[in-house]
């Protein structure tokens, strides 16, 4: 008999450590724990599944196996999902903002919550998050995992982004990692003007902010009024899955990028929240499968 893989992905039960307010619509929880020792982030939109306590808990019940093997995974999965509404964890879809190793005893990351006044479970956890607070992730143990949907072409020469609040932190990060040198081309939406944080990144870049409070153009308005330069683009837009399938349809139709160049990621949508996206018909949940949920 041989041995059960082992999973790419694992159970770490992580605690708060601390939280900053990032702007209006922006919240930063750092996280650490043993646990992390062996987390291993892909960077760029790199997602894991957060599991969140009720209000009330002292922790999200999940039942963490044993072993890290591919079936205990889905084990443990299966279980927490026959758990009853009200006692099993919340579970959102987020990206890893920043993973800092070194940080620490064992390392830290940060999740950034985009936060409004009727925001679900989610949200309102992350407005009353306080160091201590326990959590679990099911996130990866290698850097290079499904997780991570934005994969650059070699032979890329503009990279094209779009993202709202809600992507703003993948957004961040892939910016950061990308090469010196290379053209990019960025919108990124916001609601307020305070919510504008402008990325590091040593590419040639130029950003335009879409500020939601001082009447900025649709996405598909900004981007079909630009002009791109490059021969050979790749795409990465993520963020409301209205905006994200028209940005789509323009990329790909109008501008005639190859479809394989085009990375594209429904993070929540306007009246659904992430359990009913999930659950949506498959166009809808092709959409959802790696984002980050806001419900």
């Amino acid at each position: 008999m041989t041995a059960a893989a082992a999973a790419p992905f694992r159970f770490f039960p992580l605690q708060v450590v601390r939280t900053r307010r990032l702007g209006p619509s922006l919240v930063r929880v750092t996280f650490g724990g043993e646990a992390l020792a062996d987390f291993e982030s892909g960077g760029h939109d790199q997602s894991l599944s957060l599991f969140l306590p009720h209000p009330g808990q002292e922790a999200p019940v999940v039942p963490v196996p044993k072993n890290s093997d591919t079936d205990a995974m889905y084990a443990a999965l299966g279980a927490w999902r026959a758990l009853s509404d009200d006692v099993r964890a919340v579970m959102r879809s987020y990206t890893v903002r920043e993973q800092r190793p070194d940080a620490g005893e064992h390392g830290e990351i940060d999740i950034d919550f985009a936060v409004h006044e009727d925001g679900g479970p989610a949200c309102r956890w992350a407005q009353k998050a306080s160091a201590g607070d326990r959590v679990v992730i099911l996130g990866p143990v290698v850097a290079d995992n499904t997780g991570v949907r934005f994969r650059l072409p070699d032979d890329a020469d503009e990279v094209l982004i779009w993202a709202d609040e809600t992507a703003l932190p993948a957004a961040s990060a892939i910016l950061e990692r990308l090469p010196a040198g290379i053209r990019a081309r960025v919108w990124l939406e916001v609601p307020h003007t305070e919510d504008r944080l402008e990325p590091r990144t040593a590419a040639d870049a130029v950003i335009t902010w879409l500020v939601q409070d001082e009447g900025a153009p649709s996405a598909v308005e900004a981007v079909r009024a630009a002009e791109l330069a490059g021969s050979a683009p790749y795409a990465w837009i993520a963020g409301e899955s209205g905006s994200v399938k028209a940005l789509r349809r323009h990329l790909v139709n109008e501008r005639h990028l190859d479809r394989r160049r085009v990375t594209f990621v429904g993070y929540w949508r306007k009246g659904l929240s992430e359990d009913a996206l999930r659950e949506a018909p498959e166009e809808t949940a092709e959409e959802a499968d790696g984002g980050t949920g806001q419900a």
